[in-house]
């Protein structure tokens, strides 16, 4: 084969077996890689009514027929379970290096099936593989972690890891590779945790194998002319990251605001990726064959919060900041490295101590529960101090630790949670982007803005420009979006590569690297298939169409002030247009026939 290497690695935890296996190459040609043959293999051997946490869940990570190869921006690989904090499908997209060692080493993908007696590491060096003892490693942080198994493996090796956060069961941990890269959102983290794996360790000496060479380095100078000519993606992510996002936002009143409560942050700038740029920033920095290096290695000097690392980005620096009511971007920036070590979600961590602060003012969550722990919005030291304890299991950090659904649920008012299908929402107001809320809604693994990017279109005005304020069009371009994401994580990509690469590029990219045919209509195609599959598994595990919905507060609650005053989102208008173009029934449940038409 080429493009992919043609074998996938199986590990038994519980009996400690390590077995090769053949990809069958019209599953790889079907589904791509990463998110695509993740989910696929998710759904034929896992029963979606299971305990996320139990060993009956299995744990994927799976590259893409591009990773590893020089297309541009090819370092990503997908963590596929099935997740604690929502209970549907879960697929983490990763930069790094960790996609393209893998597929160095021999392999698409790893299943991990059920739980280990006792911590243990996997260490892959090209076709050895070993399961090792991690008992020294357990309650290391990611850095700690990561200098102590390349140190014992090797130097080169690539390490995906979790933190403290994973091996608490923090329902919201990630699991990090290179210490700043994230596979987040959903608590892969804590799924790794439950099986008592703390790192997998990869060295790879391959290479990935293209039947053109010659056609395939033409087809990325082609493509990467493309994505360098981007305003967005050739110039303005690598001087200001994603951070440059909170004053776009800010200005036409979409940056949510104290849980949501408002739009518009007066002090916003402070920190935002001008700021950050101005003060903390050390360098960009880049994953594998990225040619856009929107990551932030940042350094804060201050006593009070001194440390190094990566970030913050736009969603954390959003999270834990006007989220909060908090405009200190040298504590954002310290709470963000406490996520980092410890292996955190930051859009969950941020937005949960956000929805306790609200709960806290609204006298319905009390000191005492707390132990004192001043939950005010704006109180600089209480995030910080919230963080840490989530961080190291400690007194009300327990309750964070739940997420915000289960932290308000708790407290008998779950309407405080800014959540849907029990993951919080990104830092995007969907009252003032309409578009964007119907992708939350209809979002294959909860509140997420990465499985359909309409604030491409909707703020960006890439690659065209839609009013951000009206409802036409927005089923349609929500679709696409999600069709085309699910197809980029698929194939090893990053989505930043859409700024300036549509289904086309990628189409020849993929017909370049693996020697298959593939047309812009298969490619959506592929995403739109990934999609279903999704939703499948989701059905199948509680959810319907009824949970298709955004909280109550974006719905009735105008947008008291700013830019956006007075709007709301207006989901019921683009929901059954959306379900229409999707194939799907009245209900959002994927008919026979578009199933057929899809092959599942």
């Amino acid at each position: 084969m080429y493009g992919w290497k043609g074998t996938i690695l199986r590990i038994n935890l519980e009996k400690g077996t390590v077995v090769t296996e053949e990809l069958p190459a019209d599953l790889a040609k079907k589904y791509l890689g990463g998110r695509g043959l993740g989910t696929y293999y998710m759904g034929v051997e896992v029963d979606p009514r299971i305990d996320p946490l139990s060993p009956e869940n299995k744990l994927i990570f799976a590259a893409g027929p591009l990773s590893g190869t020089n297309a541009p921006s090819a370092g990503h690989y997908d963590v596929v379970t099935k997740g604690p904090l929502t209970g549907t499908i879960a697929a983490s997209s990763s930069g790094g290096m960790f996609g393209p060692m893998l597929k160095y080493a021999g392999y698409d993908m790893i299943i991990f099936e059920g739980m280990a007696s006792r911590p243990v590491y996997v260490w892959i060096m090209d076709d050895k593989v070993e399961l090792r003892d991690a008992g020294a490693l357990w309650g290391k942080t990611v850095p700690e972690t990561t200098e102590a198994l390349r140190e014992e493996t090797d130097e080169e090796a690539s390490v995906a890891c979790i933190g403290p956060a994973g091996e608490r069961l923090v329902l919201f941990a990630n699991v990090m590779n290179e210490c700043g890269r994230a596979a987040g959102r959903s608590g892969v983290g804590a799924v790794m945790g439950s099986k008592n794996l703390k790192a997998v360790v990869v060295r790879g000496t391959g290479a990935v194998q293209i039947p053109d060479p010659k056609a395939f380095r033409d087809t990325v100078i082609k493509t990467s002319a493309k994505i360098r000519e981007n305003p967005v993606g050739g110039s303005g992510l690598r001087l200001y990251g994603t951070d440059v996002l909170v004053n776009i936002l800010n200005e036409v009143g979409a940056l949510p605001t104290r849980n949501f409560r408002e739009s518009y942050f007066p002090t916003a700038d402070k920190v935002g990726g001008e700021t950050l740029a101005k003060t903390l920033l050390t360098r960009p920095r880049g994953c594998y064959s990225c040619i856009i290096s929107c990551g932030r290695a940042s350094r804060v000097k201050n006593p009070a919060y001194e440390g190094m690392g990566e970030g913050p980005e736009y969603e954390t620096a959003w999270s834990l900041g006007p989220d909060c009511g908090i405009d200190d971007l040298e504590a954002v920036t310290k709470a963000n490295f406490i996520c980092n070590d410890y292996g955190m979600d930051t859009i969950t961590m941020g937005s949960t101590i956000a929805c306790a602060m609200d709960l806290y003012e609204s006298g319905i969550i009390k000191a005492a529960d707390t132990e004192g722990l001043q939950l005010t919005f704006g109180n600089v030291a209480a995030m910080v101090e919230a963080v840490r304890k989530t961080a190291l299991g400690e007194g009300f950090g327990k309750k964070l630790a739940l997420g915000s659904y289960r932290l308000a649920e708790s407290y008998g008012h779950p309407e405080y949670s800014m959540t849907v299908k029990k993951q919080e929402m990104p830092a995007y107001d969907p009252r003032a982007i309409q578009g964007i809320g119907l992708n939350y809604a209809t979002s294959s693994r909860g509140g997420c803005h990465v499985r359909g990017y309409t604030i491409s279109p909707e703020i960006l005005g890439q690659p065209l420009s839609m009013d951000r304020t009206v409802t036409e069009g927005k089923a349609n371009i929500t679709m696409i979006f999600q069709n085309l994401t699910s197809a980029i994580d698929a194939s090893g990509m990053c989505l930043f590569a859409t700024f300036g690469l549509g289904a086309e590029d990628l189409a020849l990219l993929l017909s370049a690297a693996t020697g298959e045919s593939y047309s812009a209509d298969a490619v959506m195609e592929i995403g739109d298939r990934i999609y279903n599959m999704e939703r499948l598994f989701n059905f199948k595990a509680g959810l319907s169409g009824a949970d298709d919905r955004l909280p109550e507060r974006l719905i009735k609650n105008p947008i008291p002030a700013g830019p956006s005053k007075g709007m709301v989102s207006r989901l019921a208008e683009m929901l059954p247009e959306y379900y229409k173009l999707r194939g799907w029934d009245d209900a959002g449940t994927p008919t026979p026939e578009k199933l057929k038409s899809l092959g599942l």
